[in-house]
C-alpha cells in the first residue's frame, strides 16, 4: 500500500512538471479515505484528474473521446465562437471556407422525397458523364434514398467523398433509369450567388459568404456588370455567416477611398492592428446600397461598417446578427482543429457591435418575440454606446449594426391559401412537375424573354392553381383571396421553374426579387447617406 501511494505521488509530481506556468494553489485529492494535499499550477489540474482516471477507473478507458470531451467543457467556458473541431467537422469547415469540396459537381434539391438536380457545375465530375438538370436521385451506390424520407444532410454525406474514389449515382430521367459510375474529384464553390442588373443602371450581386474565392468571384462580376453600364450597385450580404476576414477587407477596399478605415482589432496578446483602404478599389464611385438581416454576421458586419462610418453607402434591411469577435484556427496532426478567439474588431467610428454571450441562444427568437422583426420601433439599441460617423450621423455599438434604413418583414401578405401551399412545398413541387413535363424544353432556355414566352404559352398561374387543387387539395377560398395571392406567388412559382433553364439560380433570383421588399427600398434609397 505504501508502494502504490508513492507511486500516485510521484504520478502527480510529474503532472505539475508538465504544466504551464500559473497561479500556486492547493488541493486535496482522497485515496483510502485520507486526503493527499500537494500543489499544483492551474493548467496541471486537468492533468492530474486524467492520472488519477488512468490508473484508477474501473473499466477500459477511450482517451480520444475522454480529451475530445475535456477539451470541449473547457471551451465552452469562453465565448461562443471558440470551439473544437474534431478531423470530420474541422475538413468539412475548412473546404467550405476554401472555396471548393470534393465530390461529384451538383446541386440538388428535395421538394417533395427525392432529389432533384438543380445545378450540374460545368467541368465536373457529373457533366463529364452526362448527369442532367432534372434528374432524379434513386440510389447512391446501394443505399435507396428516394421515396423512405431519406434526410437530405445525409445524402450529401452518401455522395461526397474523397477526390479520385468512385460513387454510382442511379438515376430517374423520364421513364429511364440510368446509372452514373462518377469518379469524385475537387469542386469548386462560388459564394457568389447571383449577378445581374435590375435595371439600365442599378446592378446586383448577391454573396452568400466570404469564402477564399470571393474577392476575385465579385470583382470578376462587378466588372462585368460595369460594361453592362451600372452605375450603382445593390450588394445582398442578408443571410451571408461570414468567414475569412482577408476577403472582407479586399471587397471593402474596393469601395473606400485611400486612407480610409476599414476596421481595426485588438485582443488581450494582440497589438492593436488597424487596417486602411489603399484607394486602388475599382468602385469607388459606385453609388451603394447593402442588404443586411438578422443573420448577417461577422464579415458581413466588418463590410457593412465601414461603409455605414465612412457614410460610404446607404445599409437597408434589419439589424445584423452582432458578432465582433476574431477567429484563428490552429489545426492539429490528426486532422481536428482548434478555433480560438484571438481579438475584437472594431469599426472606423470605434463600435464593438458584439452581442452579449448570454443573447446567443433566444436572441433572434426574442426578436421576433419582442416585435423587432416588424417594426423599427421595437429596436432596442444600447444608448451608453453611441458613435458618429465620418458625416456626423449617430450610430450605436454593441449589438449588430442597426440598418440607415430599416425594412420590417411584412406579415400582412400571407394568405390562408398561400399558407397552405407554403406548408406542403407545392410551388417547388409544381415547378419539378413542369420540368418532368417541359424538361426538353426548359432546359434548352438560355435567355429571359425566351422563359417569359414559355410561362405564357402554358399558362402558368392557372396551370400551378390546377395542380394546387388536384394534387394537394388546395383551393383559394373566393377570387378575391386568389387576386391577393397572386402577385407575390407567381413571381415565386416562375423562380422555382426557372432555376432548372440554362439561366440557373440568376434566373431564381431575377425573377423574385421584384417582390423584395428590402430591394425596393434600396432602389428608392439616396446615394449619399448623409441626407437620410
Amino acid at each position: 500500500m505504501q508502494n502504490k501511494y508513492v507511486h500516485q505521488i510521484i504520478q502527480l509530481l510529474l503532472a505539475l512538471l508538465i504544466g504551464v506556468l500559473g497561479t500556486l494553489t492547493v488541493i486535496r485529492v482522497r485515496e483510502n479515505n485520507k486526503l493527499i494535499r500537494t500543489r499544483y499550477q492551474d493548467w496541471a489540474k486537468l492533468n492530474v484528474i486524467l492520472n488519477m482516471i488512468e490508473e484508477n477507473y474501473v473499466d477500459t478507458l477511450n482517451r480520444t473521446g475522454m480529451t475530445d470531451a475535456a477539451v470541449t467543457a473547457a471551451l465552452a467556458q469562453l465565448d461562443p465562437h471558440s470551439m473544437y473541431l474534431p478531423p470530420v467537422d474541422h475538413e468539412a469547415s475548412v473546404q467550405e471556407l476554401a472555396g471548393n469540396f470534393e465530390g461529384i459537381g451538383i446541386q440538388f434539391n428535395v421538394p417533395a422525397d427525392t432529389a432533384i438536380v438543380l445545378e450540374v457545375i460545368a467541368g465536373g465530375p457529373s457533366e463529364k458523364v452526362g448527369l442532367q438538370i432534372g434528374d432524379r436521385i434513386l440510389k447512391v451506390d446501394d443505399v435507396v434514398i428516394a421515396g423512405v424520407n431519406f434526410p437530405q444532410d445525409s445524402i450529401v454525406a452518401h455522395i461526397k467523398g474523397p477526390a479520385g474514389t468512385k460513387v454510382l449515382i442511379t438515376v430517374k430521367r423520364g421513364k429511364e433509369i440510368i446509372p452514373f459510375e462518377i469518379i469524385r474529384a475537387k469542386i469548386p464553390l462560388h459564394s457568389v450567388d447571383a449577378w445581374f442588373m435590375l435595371d439600365d443602371t442599378t446592378g446586383y450581386i448577391r454573396l452568400s459568404k466570404f469564402s477564399r474565392t470571393t474577392y476575385e468571384e465579385v470583382k470578376e462580376a462587378s466588372a462585368k456588370l460595369l460594361q453592362e453600364g451600372m452605375t450603382r450597385l445593390v450588394f445582398d450580404l442578408r443571410d451571408n455567416s461570414g468567414g475569412y476576414l482577408d476577403q472582407a477587407l479586399y471587397l471593402t477596399n474596393e469601395f473606400l477611398q485611400r486612407g480610409d478605415t476599414i476596421v481595426y482589432m485588438e485582443g488581450r496578446s494582440r497589438s492593436r492592428e488597424v487596417y486602411r483602404a489603399d484607394g486602388h478599389g475599382k468602385l469607388q464611385d459606385i453609388g451603394l446600397s447593402v442588404l443586411i438581416s438578422e443573420n448577417s454576421a461577422s464579415s458581413s458586419e466588418i463590410f457593412a461598417g465601414a461603409i455605414q462610418d465612412n457614410d460610404r453607402g446607404v445599409l437597408v434591411g434589419r439589424r445584423s446578427y452582432g458578432k465582433g469577435l476574431v477567429q484563428e484556427d490552429f489545426p492539429f496532426r490528426d486532422g481536428s482543429g482548434l478555433r480560438l478567439t484571438v481579438a475584437r474588431y472594431y469599426t472606423p467610428a470605434g463600435r464593438c457591435i458584439q452581442k452579449p454571450y448570454a443573447d446567443y441562444e433566444y436572441d433572434i427568437y426574442n426578436r421576433y418575440m419582442d416585435g423587432e422583426i416588424f417594426s423599427a420601433d421595437a429596436v432596442k439599441l444600447d444608448s451608453s454606446d453611441v458613435h458618429t460617423t465620418r458625416g456626423g450621423r449617430t450610430v450605436f455599438g454593441g449589438g449588430g449594426i442597426m440598418p440607415d434604413v430599416y425594412v420590417p418583414m411584412d406579415s400582412t401578405l400571407a394568405t390562408k391559401y398561400f399558407t397552405a401551399c407554403n406548408r406542403k412545398a407545392t410551388m417547388m413541387r409544381f415547378a419539378s412537375y413542369l420540368f418532368d413535363n417541359y424538361s426538353r424544353e426548359i432546359r434548352a432556355i438560355d435567355s429571359y424573354k425566351a422563359m417569359d414566352a414559355f410561362f405564357a404559352r402554358i399558362g402558368i398561374d392557372n396551370r400551378f392553381r390546377s395542380y394546387a387543387g388536384s394534387v394537394d387539395g388546395i383551393k383559394p377560398e373566393s377570387e378575391a383571396e386568389w387576386r391577393e395571392t397572386l402577385p407575390y406567388l407567381a413571381p415565386q412559382i416562375r423562380a422555382l421553374t426557372a432555376r432548372y433553364s440554362l439561366l440557373g439560380e440568376n434566373a431564381f433570383y431575377k425573377y423574385y426579387l421584384p417582390v423584395d421588399d428590402m430591394v425596393e427600398e434600396a432602389l428608392k434609397a439616396p446615394f449619399d447617406p448623409t441626407g437620410l
